[in-house]
């Protein structure tokens, strides 16, 4: 069977005639209390995330960038500016949504990996893929379920598809992690340090996987500690104490070509 998702998405990122920003984040402040007064996690930060861009977001742990991720997603409140998020057409200001609109965008429009997998122990890898399909009623079950195992070949773990997590390796448990996030075909991706608890070889296996996603038109932003990583980043954002630090420029527009080096 062939994915509905691979033929959806076969055009490269420098094909795709749409510019306008399918995430932009405009003067973005999120602080915290603390007993010690307000903690800035974010300082007014501003960037814009294009269709087919694979953005990496690079910094110290600390640096804010799980937090830049719950703004983006919604999941935390901010403290001003804001975070717009383009679906079907329409230009979203998703924290002016309510609870529960918010949650079914999200649903919808935003497919999220975390470090920890967060695959329900007692659900199977197929009916982990299946139920963000289930909570929004985008398919049918019979849909959920063929969609489901399409997706489990995508990332080549389908025949594990009836094993609880437990039963299955962390590089694997990431891989279905991965696969959930695409249930409901998102525009959008993001991935908070995917691959910073599994050792290297399957970080390079589930780094992979990313990377042949973006290669099929899928557009993901995924935040890191690790500076090794920034080459294969379409566009890299340094995030340093809640700011946007030089190396990169904030606004995501086509990288300069690298400068030849100066004859002897």
């Amino acid at each position: 069977m062939t994915s509905r998702l691979v033929n959806n998405r076969e055009s490269p990122p420098a094909a795709v005639p749409d510019r306008r920003p399918l995430v932009s984040l405009h003067d973005v402040v999120k602080v915290y209390p603390t007993p010690d007064g307000g903690f800035a996690a974010l300082r007014g930060v501003t960037a814009e995330v294009f269709p087919g861009e694979f953005v990496g977001v690079i910094g110290k742990s600390g640096a804010g960038k799980s937090t830049l991720l719950n703004m983006i997603t919604g999941v935390d409140h901010l403290s001003s500016g804001k975070v717009v998020v383009q679906a079907n057409g329409h230009a979203v200001s998703i924290h002016d949504l309510s609870e529960s609109d918010l949650a079914l965008f999200r649903g919808r429009t935003i497919g999220v990996v975390h470090q920890s997998f967060q695959l329900l122990p007692m659900l199977t890898l197929l009916e982990n893929v299946m139920l963000p399909m289930d909570l929004t009623g985008r398919y049918s079950r019979r849909q959920s379920r063929e969609q489901a195992l399409e997706l489990l070949r995508l990332v080549d773990i389908e025949e594990h598809a009836h094993k609880l997590p437990t039963l299955i390796s962390g590089g694997q448990q990431q891989r279905v992690a991965i696969a959930r996030s695409l249930a409901n075909d998102p525009p959008l991706l993001v991935a908070d340090e995917p691959t910073g608890s599994l050792d290297s070889v399957t970080a390079e296996t589930v780094f992979g996987v990313f990377e042949h996603l973006v290669a099929q038109g899928r557009t993901i932003v995924m935040v890191t500690h690790d500076h090794g990583l920034a080459p294969r980043f379409s566009r890299r954002l340094y995030l340093a104490d809640g700011e946007f630090v030089p190396g990169e420029p904030a606004t995501l527009e086509a990288p300069s070509p690298p400068r030849r080096k100066a004859r002897r």
